[in-house]
């Protein structure tokens, strides 16, 4: 499974309204439900497990990427969302810069060697450089999509 099979273009935010991380993560979870990705009865819950792992530790992780994941019971398959900030999102990441681009994912509860390899894979691909320039500099859903599922290697 590459990051292009986790993502459609109506999960990617090119522009993202929000201007800090909770806010950030909110807007991507409430994509997530009004595409029919998560259902509205579980976005409370995954909201928490989304706080709940921010609080441990934040998934900025550094070079304007941020992470956000969790497991839960409420979703039977890998769901996923990006969204792009030009202006940058403060997310207390790592290295204290602004994010640019967000990942945010949620893997059923079960699968734990899946959230593993989902989180290593995204970090890889958006730790190159030139992905990342393409990705600032694409301009639309579609383009990011298309990056998203040409550029190989990223498997989860």
């Amino acid at each position: 499974m590459t990051l292009g099979n986790l993502l459609s273009v109506d999960q990617i935010i090119p522009e993202m309204k929000s201007v800090e991380r909770w806010s950030a993560i909110v807007e991507l979870v409430d994509l997530l439900v009004n595409r029919g990705q998560i259902r509205e009865v579980d976005r409370e819950v995954i909201l928490a497990a989304l706080r709940q792992r921010e609080e441990t530790m934040s998934t900025g992780i550094g070079f304007g990427i941020a992470i956000p994941h969790a497991s839960s019971d409420r979703v039977g398959h890998v769901v996923a969302a990006f969204g792009r900030s030009s202006h940058g999102i403060e997310f207390d990441s790592l290295d204290n810069a602004p994010v640019r681009f967000i990942v945010l994912f949620v893997v059923p509860k079960d699968q734990f060697q899946t959230h593993l390899r989902t989180l290593a894979a995204i970090a890889k691909f958006l730790n190159d450089r030139a992905v990342r320039e393409r990705l600032g500099t694409a301009a639309s859903s579609e383009e990011i999509l298309s990056i998203f599922e040409s550029t190989a290697p990223a498997k989860a």
